[in-house]
Parts: structure tokens; C-alpha cells; sequence
């Protein structure tokens, strides 16, 4: 049975892989982390440099173009730990 972590790990592999520097992890509310690296995306609960945290509709949301990034933390949906830099490319890989 594939979750919704397994998907999300594959949708964002191909994306991550090249496109971010260091590493940004993506907590999904009582499900799990992905962490995004420069060799792409896996399921890990390891330190990075930025931390996004939100629920599966969220991060679903925020894939799909129907929820901006940056109201969703301007909102208190998504928060984010850590390197606001990495916070903004990590925004850009998730809306591509």
C-alpha cells in the first residue's frame, strides 16, 4: 500500500535532485518526513538546514497551485525552522 509519504517522495525526487544546495526537511503532521537534498528526495527523520512542517492537505495544497507558500506561513499552516533562504527554494521546488 503506497502513502501518501511514498507518493510525495517520489513527486519530489526528480524535482530536488540539482536544484537545492544542502538540505530542507518537509514534516508531514502525523506521517513522516522527507528530506530534500542535492541527490533528491528520501524518507528521513535526519537533521537539515531548513524545516517545513505541515499536514498532508497542505503540503496537497501547495503541490497542486491551489495554496501559495508564503501565505501559508504568513497564515501559521506551514511553519518553517531554520535557513529562510533555503526555506524560499525549497517553496520554489514544491510549485514547480
Amino acid at each position: 500500500m503506497t502513502t501518501h509519504l511514498d507518493t510525495l517522495t517520489a513527486l519530489l525526487h526528480e524535482k530536488a535532485k540539482g536544484a537545492i544546495k544542502g538540505t530542507a526537511k518537509l514534516v508531514i503532521t502525523d506521517q513522516g518526513s522527507v528530506l530534500l537534498t542535492e541527490d533528491g528526495a528520501v524518507q528521513s527523520d535526519a537533521e537539515a538546514d531548513v524545516t517545513l512542517k505541515a499536514s498532508e492537505q497542505v503540503f496537497r495544497a501547495i503541490l497542486d497551485g491551489s495554496q501559495n507558500p508564503i501565505t501559508a506561513v504568513m497564515t501559521g499552516k506551514l511553519k518553517v525552522d531554520g535557513n529562510q533562504m533555503r526555506a524560499l527554494k525549497v517553496s520554489e521546488i514544491l510549485t514547480s
